[in-house]
């Protein structure tokens, strides 16, 4: 299914966007209730932010190292997208619930088509899904591409150290990323 999905957003994408076929795979991540040191150190560093625009519910944030110490729920998402559409309540319910402990979401909103790309629209997206989260638009795809990013909804769920540590991709696994994120905020 990977194979045919990627084969039409190549097929589709412009070629700007398009995947490449050297892109890195995120490793397997498991789940351990007291990390080392040593064993954190093995999970990739977050990349960095790039290009995002147009914030809403939040003042610009320029980078990761502005959340340091924070858990970190980075979420790709379109608002045409209906498995994004079908995953903002639950990523609006998780940051409800761990917000006042340290946990914030970004919401990246990454235009899968050429009428997504206005900041009217993904504004108004929001305030009907009810989303109180920070979002910016990565319309330069600058974000996506340093992630490597490949699909909506992607998340990318980061460390207080900065190091991504649970990734998920599509919808579901809800109760999974609520337990990682009680278990990464207690670390």
């Amino acid at each position: 299914m990977e194979a045919l999905f990627s084969f039409f957003l190549g097929f589709f994408a412009p070629k700007e966007y398009q995947i490449s076929p050297a892109a890195e795979t995120m490793p397997a991540i498991e789940m351990v209730e007291q990390p080392t040191f040593e064993a954190v150190a093995q999970y990739p560093v977050a990349p960095a932010l790039a290009g995002l625009k147009n914030w809403i519910n939040s003042e610009p944030i320029d980078s990761l190292d502005d959340l340091h110490g924070q858990v970190v729920l980075i979420d790709f998402w379109t608002y045409s997208c209906i498995n994004c559409i079908r995953t903002l309540p639950h990523v609006q319910a998780l940051y409800e619930k761990y917000a006042d402990d340290g946990f914030t979401v970004l919401g990246l909103h990454a235009p899968e088509f050429s009428y997504e790309r206005k900041f009217e629209n993904v504004q108004a997206a929001a305030k009907k899904y009810h989303l109180t989260y920070p979002i910016a638009l990565d319309n330069d795809f600058l974000t996506w591409h340093n992630y490597n990013n490949r699909y909506w909804p992607a998340h990318y769920l980061i460390d207080k150290t900065g190091r991504i540590r649970y990734t998920h991709f599509g919808e579901g696994k809800y109760a999974e990323m609520d337990a990682w994120v009680g278990k990464l905020l207690r670390e």
